[in-house]
Protein backbone atom coordinates (compact mmCIF):
# COMPACT_ATOMS: atom_id res chain seq x y z
CA UNK A 1 0.00 0.00 0.00
CA UNK A 2 1.39 3.71 -0.95
CA UNK A 3 2.15 5.83 1.93
CA UNK A 4 -0.32 9.13 1.71
CA UNK A 5 1.19 12.12 0.39
CA UNK A 6 1.04 14.97 3.53
CA UNK A 7 3.17 17.77 1.46
CA UNK A 8 2.00 20.65 -0.82
CA UNK A 9 -1.63 19.64 -0.03
CA UNK A 10 -2.51 23.70 -0.59
CA UNK A 11 0.30 24.30 -3.86
CA UNK A 12 -1.18 24.40 -7.25
CA UNK A 13 2.22 25.36 -8.97
CA UNK A 14 5.87 25.82 -8.54
CA UNK A 15 6.98 28.12 -10.61
CA UNK A 16 10.35 28.72 -11.96
CA UNK A 17 11.82 31.47 -10.62
CA UNK A 18 15.32 33.31 -12.09
CA UNK A 19 18.16 33.39 -9.26
CA UNK A 20 19.66 36.35 -8.22
CA UNK A 21 22.54 36.03 -10.33
CA UNK A 22 20.43 35.79 -13.39
CA UNK A 23 18.50 39.08 -12.56
CA UNK A 24 21.51 40.98 -12.00
CA UNK A 25 23.04 39.99 -14.78
CA UNK A 26 20.20 41.06 -16.76
CA UNK A 27 20.26 44.28 -14.66
CA UNK A 28 23.90 44.80 -13.99
CA UNK A 29 25.16 47.45 -11.26
CA UNK A 30 26.69 50.05 -12.58
CA UNK A 31 29.46 52.49 -11.37
CA UNK A 32 26.96 55.37 -11.06
CA UNK A 33 24.32 53.65 -9.17
CA UNK A 34 26.89 52.22 -6.97
CA UNK A 35 28.67 55.44 -6.10
CA UNK A 36 24.94 56.79 -5.53
CA UNK A 37 24.21 53.47 -2.86
CA UNK A 38 27.62 54.21 -1.25
CA UNK A 39 27.49 57.82 -0.86
CA UNK A 40 23.95 57.26 0.26
CA UNK A 41 24.50 54.45 2.93
CA UNK A 42 27.70 56.18 4.02
CA UNK A 43 25.89 59.71 4.48
CA UNK A 44 22.93 57.91 6.46
CA UNK A 45 25.44 56.39 9.08
CA UNK A 46 27.41 59.68 9.50
CA UNK A 47 24.05 61.48 10.40
CA UNK A 48 23.37 57.96 13.10
CA UNK A 49 26.53 58.65 14.33
CA UNK A 50 26.29 62.39 15.23
CA UNK A 51 28.90 63.04 12.56
CA UNK A 52 26.94 64.87 10.09
CA UNK A 53 23.84 67.32 11.77
CA UNK A 54 21.69 67.12 8.64
CA UNK A 55 18.39 65.20 8.71
CA UNK A 56 17.31 62.66 6.49
CA UNK A 57 14.33 62.29 4.99
CA UNK A 58 12.68 59.53 3.39
CA UNK A 59 10.22 61.08 0.59
CA UNK A 60 8.19 59.22 -1.79
CA UNK A 61 5.41 57.39 -3.50
CA UNK A 62 3.08 55.00 -0.68
CA UNK A 63 3.95 52.48 -3.56
CA UNK A 64 5.67 52.31 -7.24
CA UNK A 65 3.21 50.85 -10.33
CA UNK A 66 4.26 53.09 -12.85
CA UNK A 67 8.16 53.19 -13.50
CA UNK A 68 7.79 55.97 -16.09
CA UNK A 69 5.57 58.30 -13.63
CA UNK A 70 8.53 57.28 -10.65
CA UNK A 71 11.24 58.18 -12.58
CA UNK A 72 9.45 61.45 -13.44
CA UNK A 73 9.22 62.04 -9.74
CA UNK A 74 12.50 61.14 -9.15
CA UNK A 75 13.64 63.53 -11.24
CA UNK A 76 12.01 66.21 -9.76
CA UNK A 77 12.99 64.91 -6.49
CA UNK A 78 16.96 65.06 -7.27
CA UNK A 79 16.35 68.67 -8.24
CA UNK A 80 15.10 69.54 -5.17
CA UNK A 81 17.03 67.23 -2.74
CA UNK A 82 20.59 69.22 -4.49
CA UNK A 83 18.50 72.03 -3.38
CA UNK A 84 18.09 71.63 0.36
CA UNK A 85 21.32 69.81 0.62
CA UNK A 86 22.95 71.47 3.19
CA UNK A 87 20.61 70.55 5.70
CA UNK A 88 18.79 67.73 4.50
CA UNK A 89 19.66 64.22 2.73
CA UNK A 90 16.97 63.09 0.44
CA UNK A 91 16.31 59.49 0.41
CA UNK A 92 13.09 58.56 -2.18
CA UNK A 93 10.83 56.17 -1.16
CA UNK A 94 10.77 53.14 -3.10
CA UNK A 95 8.46 50.54 -1.75
CA UNK A 96 7.57 47.48 -3.97
CA UNK A 97 5.93 45.34 -1.59
CA UNK A 98 2.14 46.09 0.42
CA UNK A 99 1.71 44.04 3.16
CA UNK A 100 -1.73 43.57 3.28
CA UNK A 101 -4.60 43.66 6.55
CA UNK A 102 -6.47 41.60 4.21
CA UNK A 103 -6.51 41.29 0.58
CA UNK A 104 -5.67 43.91 -1.71
CA UNK A 105 -2.75 44.55 -4.46
CA UNK A 106 0.50 43.38 -3.26
CA UNK A 107 2.78 45.52 -5.05
CA UNK A 108 4.99 45.92 -7.85
CA UNK A 109 7.19 42.42 -7.77
CA UNK A 110 4.00 40.49 -6.82
CA UNK A 111 1.79 41.47 -9.15
CA UNK A 112 3.19 44.33 -11.83
CA UNK A 113 0.91 43.99 -14.29
CA UNK A 114 -1.97 44.62 -11.54
CA UNK A 115 -4.41 41.95 -12.96
CA UNK A 116 -3.84 39.24 -10.67
CA UNK A 117 -1.17 37.58 -13.02
CA UNK A 118 1.27 37.72 -10.72
CA UNK A 119 4.41 37.23 -12.40
CA UNK A 120 6.77 37.72 -9.85
CA UNK A 121 9.67 36.80 -11.98
CA UNK A 122 9.21 39.61 -14.16
CA UNK A 123 8.32 42.19 -11.17
CA UNK A 124 11.84 41.39 -9.33
CA UNK A 125 13.52 42.37 -13.10
CA UNK A 126 11.19 45.28 -13.27
CA UNK A 127 11.49 46.40 -9.84
CA UNK A 128 15.30 46.02 -10.06
CA UNK A 129 15.73 47.95 -13.02
CA UNK A 130 13.54 50.84 -11.89
CA UNK A 131 16.09 50.85 -8.47
CA UNK A 132 18.87 51.29 -10.88
CA UNK A 133 17.09 54.40 -12.60
CA UNK A 134 16.53 56.18 -9.55
CA UNK A 135 20.29 55.70 -8.48
CA UNK A 136 21.09 56.73 -11.75
CA UNK A 137 19.79 59.70 -11.15
CA UNK A 138 21.47 60.23 -8.54
CA UNK A 139 19.25 59.50 -5.54
CA UNK A 140 19.52 57.05 -2.88
CA UNK A 141 16.90 54.96 -2.68
CA UNK A 142 14.88 53.51 0.56
CA UNK A 143 12.62 50.62 1.05
CA UNK A 144 10.28 48.34 3.20
CA UNK A 145 11.84 44.86 3.52
CA UNK A 146 9.17 42.51 3.97
CA UNK A 147 9.89 39.21 1.51
CA UNK A 148 13.37 37.82 3.28
CA UNK A 149 14.87 36.94 -0.14
CA UNK A 150 13.88 39.73 -2.03
CA UNK A 151 17.05 41.45 -0.69
CA UNK A 152 19.46 38.86 -2.67
CA UNK A 153 17.79 40.36 -5.72
CA UNK A 154 17.90 44.39 -5.38
CA UNK A 155 19.58 44.94 -1.90
CA UNK A 156 23.04 46.31 -3.60
CA UNK A 157 20.71 48.91 -4.22
CA UNK A 158 19.30 49.90 -1.45
CA UNK A 159 20.62 52.99 1.07
CA UNK A 160 18.18 52.77 4.06
CA UNK A 161 15.66 49.57 4.56
CA UNK A 162 12.41 50.11 7.18
CA UNK A 163 10.82 47.30 8.70
CA UNK A 164 7.16 47.90 8.99
CA UNK A 165 4.93 47.92 11.66
CA UNK A 166 3.39 44.41 11.13
CA UNK A 167 6.71 43.10 11.07
CA UNK A 168 9.25 44.78 13.82
CA UNK A 169 8.01 41.86 15.98
CA UNK A 170 8.88 39.06 13.20
CA UNK A 171 11.52 36.97 14.05
CA UNK A 172 12.46 36.56 10.43
CA UNK A 173 12.51 39.80 10.29
CA UNK A 174 14.89 40.69 12.96
CA UNK A 175 17.41 38.09 11.91
CA UNK A 176 17.22 39.57 7.96
CA UNK A 177 17.89 42.87 9.45
CA UNK A 178 21.08 41.68 11.23
CA UNK A 179 22.62 40.70 7.98
CA UNK A 180 21.44 43.89 5.30
CA UNK A 181 23.98 46.22 4.57
CA UNK A 182 21.75 49.33 5.37
CA UNK A 183 21.12 51.45 8.43
CA UNK A 184 17.39 49.99 9.12
CA UNK A 185 14.55 51.63 10.76
CA UNK A 186 12.00 49.97 12.56
CA UNK A 187 8.68 50.94 13.37
CA UNK A 188 6.64 51.01 16.69
CA UNK A 189 3.47 48.71 16.45
CA UNK A 190 0.33 49.30 15.04
CA UNK A 191 -1.06 49.19 18.64
CA UNK A 192 1.51 52.35 19.54
CA UNK A 193 3.69 49.71 21.30
CA UNK A 194 7.28 51.39 21.12
CA UNK A 195 8.74 48.27 23.05
CA UNK A 196 8.19 46.19 19.61
CA UNK A 197 10.89 48.13 17.65
CA UNK A 198 13.27 48.78 20.05
CA UNK A 199 13.37 44.96 20.51
CA UNK A 200 13.91 44.23 17.38
CA UNK A 201 17.13 47.32 17.16
CA UNK A 202 18.68 44.92 20.11
CA UNK A 203 18.08 41.69 18.56
CA UNK A 204 19.26 42.78 15.06
CA UNK A 205 22.88 44.40 16.24
CA UNK A 206 23.90 40.60 16.92
CA UNK A 207 24.90 37.90 14.72
CA UNK A 208 22.23 35.74 13.89
CA UNK A 209 22.24 32.60 11.80
CA UNK A 210 19.05 31.51 9.10
CA UNK A 211 18.02 29.66 6.37
CA UNK A 212 17.60 31.81 3.08
CA UNK A 213 19.16 31.66 -0.28
CA UNK A 214 22.72 32.33 -1.77
CA UNK A 215 22.93 34.43 -5.45
CA UNK A 216 22.50 31.10 -7.33
CA UNK A 217 19.04 30.59 -5.55
CA UNK A 218 20.04 27.44 -4.07
CA UNK A 219 19.09 27.35 0.19
CA UNK A 220 22.04 28.76 2.32
CA UNK A 221 22.69 29.41 5.76
CA UNK A 222 22.94 33.13 6.42
CA UNK A 223 25.17 34.12 8.95
CA UNK A 224 25.21 37.77 9.62
CA UNK A 225 27.94 39.90 11.64
CA UNK A 226 24.86 42.08 13.01
CA UNK A 227 23.99 45.64 12.05
CA UNK A 228 24.44 48.56 14.55
CA UNK A 229 22.71 51.64 12.66
CA UNK A 230 19.19 49.98 13.97
CA UNK A 231 16.84 53.11 15.07
CA UNK A 232 13.15 53.88 15.84
CA UNK A 233 10.33 54.84 13.08
CA UNK A 234 7.63 56.27 14.98
CA UNK A 235 4.19 56.34 13.19
CA UNK A 236 1.39 56.44 15.45
CA UNK A 237 -1.06 53.47 16.25
CA UNK A 238 -3.20 52.49 18.81
CA UNK A 239 -5.56 55.69 17.58
CA UNK A 240 -3.21 58.35 18.74
CA UNK A 241 -0.30 60.03 16.95
CA UNK A 242 3.32 59.65 18.73
CA UNK A 243 5.03 62.69 17.67
CA UNK A 244 4.59 65.25 20.29
CA UNK A 245 7.24 66.25 22.17
CA UNK A 246 5.65 64.14 25.17
CA UNK A 247 5.88 60.95 22.93
CA UNK A 248 9.25 61.85 21.71
CA UNK A 249 10.84 62.45 25.20
CA UNK A 250 9.03 59.26 26.18
CA UNK A 251 10.60 57.68 23.25
CA UNK A 252 14.19 59.08 24.19
CA UNK A 253 13.92 57.54 27.67
CA UNK A 254 13.03 54.10 26.81
CA UNK A 255 16.26 54.20 24.63
CA UNK A 256 18.14 55.17 26.90
CA UNK A 257 17.20 52.43 29.50
CA UNK A 258 17.40 50.47 26.45
CA UNK A 259 21.58 51.60 26.22
CA UNK A 260 20.72 52.55 22.60
CA UNK A 261 22.03 55.59 20.73
CA UNK A 262 18.73 58.01 20.85
CA UNK A 263 18.13 58.37 17.19
CA UNK A 264 14.57 58.74 16.03
CA UNK A 265 12.82 59.33 13.16
CA UNK A 266 9.21 60.31 12.55
CA UNK A 267 6.93 59.03 9.92
CA UNK A 268 4.46 62.18 9.28
CA UNK A 269 2.21 59.58 7.60
CA UNK A 270 0.14 57.06 8.93
CA UNK A 271 -1.58 57.37 12.06
CA UNK A 272 0.61 61.00 12.73
CA UNK A 273 -2.04 61.89 9.98
CA UNK A 274 -4.39 60.21 10.69
CA UNK A 275 -4.07 58.57 7.40
CA UNK A 276 -4.75 62.22 5.78
CA UNK A 277 -2.38 63.51 3.56
CA UNK A 278 -2.74 66.92 3.61
CA UNK A 279 -1.90 66.76 7.62
CA UNK A 280 1.79 65.07 6.63
CA UNK A 281 3.12 68.73 6.01
CA UNK A 282 1.40 69.60 9.46
CA UNK A 283 3.53 67.13 11.25
CA UNK A 284 6.50 67.93 9.47
CA UNK A 285 6.36 71.23 10.49
CA UNK A 286 5.77 70.56 13.89
CA UNK A 287 8.80 67.95 13.74
CA UNK A 288 11.08 70.75 12.27
CA UNK A 289 9.40 73.24 15.11
CA UNK A 290 10.85 70.62 17.81
CA UNK A 291 14.51 70.58 16.47
CA UNK A 292 14.24 74.15 16.25
CA UNK A 293 13.29 73.88 19.78
CA UNK A 294 16.50 71.74 20.75
CA UNK A 295 15.78 68.50 20.22
CA UNK A 296 18.15 66.59 19.63
CA UNK A 297 17.34 62.71 19.21
CA UNK A 298 15.42 63.68 15.19
CA UNK A 299 17.37 62.54 13.08
CA UNK A 300 14.55 61.73 9.71
CA UNK A 301 11.40 62.27 8.93
CA UNK A 302 9.40 60.13 6.71
CA UNK A 303 6.61 61.71 3.71
CA UNK A 304 4.55 59.15 1.44
CA UNK A 305 4.40 62.02 -1.69
CA UNK A 306 3.48 61.51 -5.38
CA UNK A 307 3.21 63.76 -8.60
CA UNK A 308 -0.45 64.25 -7.94
CA UNK A 309 -2.07 64.77 -4.21
CA UNK A 310 -4.59 61.90 -3.01
CA UNK A 311 -5.38 58.10 -4.12
CA UNK A 312 -7.43 56.40 -6.86
CA UNK A 313 -8.33 52.43 -6.93
CA UNK A 314 -7.35 50.25 -9.44
CA UNK A 315 -9.71 50.38 -12.39
CA UNK A 316 -10.27 47.32 -14.79
CA UNK A 317 -9.15 49.15 -17.35
CA UNK A 318 -5.35 50.33 -16.86
CA UNK A 319 -5.75 52.80 -19.13
CA UNK A 320 -8.23 55.23 -16.67
CA UNK A 321 -5.53 55.55 -14.56
CA UNK A 322 -4.42 58.87 -13.51
CA UNK A 323 -0.65 59.71 -13.98
CA UNK A 324 1.49 60.22 -10.88
CA UNK A 325 -1.31 59.13 -8.38
CA UNK A 326 -0.94 56.28 -5.58
CA UNK A 327 -3.01 53.33 -6.19
CA UNK A 328 -2.46 52.56 -2.38
CA UNK A 329 -2.22 55.06 0.43
CA UNK A 330 -3.32 58.97 -0.46
CA UNK A 331 -0.17 60.92 -0.78
CA UNK A 332 1.11 64.31 -0.64
CA UNK A 333 1.54 65.85 -4.04
CA UNK A 334 4.42 67.01 -5.38
CA UNK A 335 4.06 71.31 -5.02
CA UNK A 336 2.73 71.25 -1.25
CA UNK A 337 6.19 68.36 -0.95
CA UNK A 338 8.32 71.03 -2.40
CA UNK A 339 6.69 73.72 -0.47
CA UNK A 340 6.77 71.95 2.37
CA UNK A 341 10.53 70.67 1.82
CA UNK A 342 11.66 74.07 1.50
CA UNK A 343 10.01 75.77 4.28
CA UNK A 344 11.68 73.23 6.64
CA UNK A 345 14.87 73.65 4.71
CA UNK A 346 15.00 77.30 6.04
CA UNK A 347 14.34 76.79 9.45
CA UNK A 348 17.03 74.00 10.01
CA UNK A 349 19.67 76.19 8.79
CA UNK A 350 20.08 77.93 11.77
CA UNK A 351 18.66 75.15 14.02
CA UNK A 352 21.37 72.79 13.06
CA UNK A 353 24.30 74.86 13.35
CA UNK A 354 22.98 75.16 16.79
CA UNK A 355 22.40 71.67 17.23
CA UNK A 356 25.90 70.82 15.71
CA UNK A 357 27.33 73.50 18.50
CA UNK A 358 25.19 71.84 21.73
CA UNK A 359 26.64 67.99 20.53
Amino acid sequence: MPVANTDNLNIVALDHMPSPEEIKARVPLTEKAAETVLAGRRALNKILDRKDNRIFVVVGPCSIHDPVAGVDYARRLKALADEVSETMLIVMRVYFEKPRTSTGWKGYINDPYMDDSFRIDEGMEKARRFLMDVNEIGLPAGTEALDPIAPQYYGDLISWTAIGARTSESQTHREMSSGLSTPVGFKNATDGDLDVAINAIVSASHPHSFLGINGQGQSAILRTRGNRYGHVVLRGGGGRPNYDTVSISLAEQALAKAKLPQNIVVDCSHANSWKKPELQPLVMKDVIHQIREGNQSVVGLMIESFIEAGNQPIPADLSQLKYGCSVTDACVGWDDTAETIRKAHAVLRDALQRRSRAE
